[in-house]
């Protein structure tokens, strides 16, 4: 239902389109290239995020050109280096060896500033309690102009949960919950690593829960996810947010509160 894969070809891979997922303010390709490959990109009335997973690149436009951008081999390298394009901004992306890049777009008409988010500009907060620990890197948040991007990575070892005790955000219920929709990306430093996520709602309309391992997605149009490492593997994930109000308000599961005391 909501699960899908990458299977990591080279060239670029439509992985959501509004047309074609349940996330409506969040589409996403996946970019492997070569050295000296170039993608383009031109679409309308749409912003973009490109997260480089590991390599580099160097991204494109009239007036901006972010040369050689990129710093880690993998995603458990480092922090990541993420560029911001405003809409209606084509843009080109190239190669410097190979590289993977999540693209991910949103829809805007706002001119903003293109702007790159080095590994030094992410701040890394380590959230939690024992049983639910991660460090969490905010990468795309607050400090940069966008229109509906709120994006980070999640660092989990194995056999720890996150996105818990569990937590939603989609009822337009400032300042304590926005509408935010969610798309999370997996790895696993090993191969056969694994974890398991689930989708739920408070109705009872909304119940999944999916075996992810590396190269998966799962959206979140709505509903509560907490996401669990399999011990021994420790996992990666990718989040990207997009609504209105940029930021974590968010509510916990009621019958879960208790956990925050």
């Amino acid at each position: 239902m909501y699960k899908r894969s990458w299977n990591k070809r080279f060239g670029k891979s439509v992985i959501f389109t509004k047309e074609d997922s349940f996330c409506q303010k969040i589409e996403m390709d996946m970019l492997r290239l070569a050295d000296g490959d170039k993608k383009s990109y031109s679409e309308t009335d749409k912003e973009y995020a490109l997260v480089l997973l590991g390599g580099k690149c160097t991204v494109e436009g009239e007036g901006f050109e972010f040369k050689e951008a990129g710093k880690r081999k993998d995603v458990f390298d480092g922090a990541a280096t993420c560029i911001y394009i405003p809409a209606n901004k084509p843009f080109s992306v190239t190669g410097v060896g190979e590289v993977q890049i999540a693209v991910c777009k949103s829809p805007s008409t706002k001119d903003f500033k293109p702007a790159i988010i080095n590994p030094e500009d992410v701040i890394i907060k380590n959230l939690g309690k024992p049983g639910w620990e991660r460090e969490a890197h905010f990468i795309l948040d607050e400090r940069v102009d966008s229109n509906m991007f709120y994006i980070g990575e999640a660092f989990v070892k194995g056999g720890q949960w996150a996105s818990y005790p569990p937590h939603k955000h989609d009822d337009d219920n400032m300042p304590f919950e926005a509408e935010t929709e969610e798309i999370y990306y997996y790895e696993f430093k090993q191969p056969q690593g694994f974890g398991i996520q689930k989708v739920y709602t408070m109705e009872g309309d909304v119940d999944e829960t999916y075996t992810v391992k590396s190269g998966d997605f799962v959206e979140i149009p709505r509903g509560y996810h907490p996401f669990h490492a399999a011990p021994g593997y420790d996992n990666y994930y990718l989040w990207i947010m997009a609504g209105e109000n940029r930021g974590f308000f968010m509510t916990t599961d009621e019958v879960h509160k208790w956990l925050n005391k």
